[in-house]
């Protein structure tokens, strides 16, 4: 079990021996102190041939990861802060000096968000050469998934993944890709797992109170991928997150809080809807049957937000920084979840990363939730401002206010964090180092 700090608890199975496992940075136990393969939950002695029936390599728990991918979609329709002013009280100078945004993408027609999050993964499959059949498993970071039983399965079919490989939803709001980014390391270095593709998309436009100009002007609607986390041994693989040697491992640790008192300053509660008196109840159960329900619109206060990441995210980047073994003046890049401009700028001047090193694209889109951080990312790369060898500063915001960090070295691949207060160093291999940060 991995404790908060990012490093084995004491609280693991019985038949290992905590004393004979080496830690490694990256919080998973190092190949030193390894003497036995795991394979998925059994152990191996060295020299033991594996059943005929595993289907997959050894995997090795020593196994490094990297981000080799990215990708990033929008919707079509571009909605500004003049049109936003003709349906609520506000205007394009009240919302810029306030928050930076002055556009904001926004699903509409017949515009879906699976569409969004498979045209995002097309891409980043592409960046990194690898075929949809090669994919071990799919992550959708999104609290805003188009059926209620998940919408990763779906990408899955879209992306024409023949081998039907895993595919589940992950629901951690803003900070849900950096947890994403994580369980797909897990995966990689404890499950013998390849590629894992890692989406981040939501559509939280379709939760405003567009009537309320506190909040209604702060979301966009978008998806981002960071390609695929795959496993490598000795390959150097440019894009999509790989699997690797220890050597080449593109993340050095993390360390994940939450504190569900942030609730009451941001959140979306499930409320019940008027009773179908058509339906009664014949009067022998009360309040049967259940009233439908749904959730309600986002419920925000900004100022109280504003106060928790100002204060709690440069001290998530620093402890992941420490975690990492480098410095402030190791970062090339800062990276947060764009959902406020003053934000943005109130963490930098505290982390004293000049303006010129922020990567930002919130003008554009908005808050888009999972999506801010990979879809930042993509665009930094693909336009060529991110480059080899670079090291980068993430973090995030999300519902409940959650801590999580990750770190890694300058070799291929980035890390996200895109969750509750969430610090992580990653790193793009021969691109970039990734250190992010994010709240929940």
């Amino acid at each position: 079990m991995v404790n908060a700090s990012g490093y084995f608890s004491p609280s693991i199975p019985r038949r290992w021996n905590p004393t004979s496992i080496g830690i490694y940075r990256s919080g998973f136990p190092s190949a030193e102190g390894i003497s036995k393969r795991v394979f998925c939950s059994s152990t191996i002695e060295e020299g033991a041939e594996a059943s005929p029936s595993e289907s997959r390599l050894p995997r090795l728990i020593s196994k490094g990861c990297k981000l080799v991918g990215c990708g990033s979609a929008v919707p079509n329709l571009k909605v500004s802060n003049d049109d936003l002013a003709k349906i609520v009280d506000t205007s394009d100078e009240w919302i810029s000096a306030r928050t930076g945004i002055h556009n904001r993408r926004i699903l509409a027609g017949n515009d879906s968000l699976t569409a969004l999050a498979v045209e995002a993964a097309g891409k980043a499959l592409q960046m990194a050469d690898v075929d949809p059949d090669d994919v071990d498993l799919v992550l959708l970071c999104t609290s805003t998934p188009e059926d209620l039983f998940g919408s990763a399965p779906q990408i899955q079919k879209a992306l024409g993944c023949k081998r039907n490989p895993l595919a589940y939803d992950i629901t951690a709001a803003c900070s849900g890709f950096l947890l994403g980014l994580v369980s797909a390391a897990c995966y990689i270095r404890g499950g013998g797992f390849s590629n894992v593709l890692v989406i981040g998309a939501d559509a939280l436009s379709r939760y405003v109170d567009w009537t309320d100009r506190g909040t209604c002007i702060l979301f966009g609607d978008a998806a981002g991928t960071s390609g695929k986390l795959h496993s490598c041994t000795g390959v150097d693989i440019s894009v999509i997150l790989q699997a690797c040697n220890s050597e080449d491992d593109g993340l050095f640790g993390f360390d994940m809080h939450s504190d569900g008192d942030g609730q009451r300053n941001l959140n979306a509660p499930i409320s019940e809807n008027d009773v179908d008196h058509a339906l009664g109840s014949n009067g022998s159960v009360s309040g049967f049957p259940p009233s439908p329900s749904s959730y309600s619109c986002i419920q925000m206060k900004g100022s109280e937000v504003f106060r928790f990441a100002v204060r709690c995210v440069p001290q998530s980047i620093e402890s992941a920084l420490q975690k990492a073994g480098l410095t402030r003046s190791s970062i090339d890049w800062l990276l947060l979840h764009q959902a406020n401009q003053r934000i943005i700028d109130a963490v930098a001047t505290r982390l004293e990363v000049p303006p010129e090193r922020v990567i930002s694209n919130l003008a554009n889109y908005g808050n888009t939730s999972a999506a801010s951080i990979p879809l930042a990312l993509d665009e930094a790369v693909r336009g060529g401002k991110v480059k080899s060898g670079d090291t980068i500063a993430a973090a995030a915001l999300r519902l409940k206010l959650m801590i999580h960090s990750v770190a890694s070295n300058p070799k291929f691949g980035y890390a996200i964090l895109d969750f509750a207060l969430t610090e992580a160093i990653a790193s793009f291999a021969p691109m970039m180092a990734f250190l992010s940060s994010s709240l929940l």
